[in-house]
């Protein structure tokens, strides 16, 4: 099979405070087919080219939203961007057909405790219930919405911990790049990383 193409559109304001997310980032294989695109370093203005943006997408077929949980949603920028990027009639609408059949998911960090999303919990809903937006904007536009990568109590993490993570997106990455995508398998889990790290990986091709 022909690789996969993955875009990391990567969104956080405060990247040099995220010693988390600065891990995560080091992990991201150095591949041709794995493309890392930081809008807030390339917006700090927040002024998107829209072409520019539409052109990445369409030279991906696999689509990552790697951004911290701010207040339940993501950081503005990539808000912005969802807002004028996800053209209609480009990207929705009866015509709006160039994001079909692509794979998206989100990669969060939040520094919430697992035992806390939940309906019993500080926060009362799921993560897969507070990214429920992002869901319907990917229905919306006819992408595959896959379950999110999701790591829990950044504030306390020991770093090795977040090489743990770091190692598991590595791999998860790498794995998507070379595999055929089992959406109904893969969306039998909560969270990508539970499934990815349930495979026996010794009966799958990579």
């Amino acid at each position: 099979m022909a690789l996969n193409k993955i875009l990391v559109l990567f969104a956080h304001p405060l990247f040099e405070k995220s010693t988390v997310n600065k891990i995560l980032v080091e992990h991201i294989p150095k591949n041709n087919n794995i493309t890392f695109h930081d809008l807030y370093e390339q917006y700090p203005d927040f002024d998107i080219d829209v072409a520019k943006e539409q052109q990445l997408l369409l030279e991906h077929n696999i689509i990552v939203w790697h951004h911290p949980m701010y207040w339940y949603s993501c950081p503005p920028l990539l808000k912005q961007w969802i807002d004028i990027v996800l053209e209609f009639g480009w990207a929705y609408g009866k015509s709006g057909t160039m994001l079909k059949g692509k794979y998206i998911f989100q990669a969060i960090t939040t520094g919430g405790v697992e035992e806390n999303y939940c309906a019993a919990g500080l926060n009362r809903f799921s993560i897969p219930d507070l990214l429920q937006p992002f869901n319907q904007t990917a229905h919306m536009c006819n992408m595959e919405y896959l379950p999110p990568f999701v790591v829990h109590g950044t504030h306390r993490m020991a770093p090795s911990e977040a090489q743990k993570f770091g190692n598991s997106y590595k791999n998860l990455l790498l794995y998507l790049m070379s595999n055929n995508i089992n959406i109904t398998e893969i969306k039998q889990h909560y969270y990508l990383n539970k499934w990815f790290n349930g495979l026996n990986l010794s009966t799958h091709e990579h």
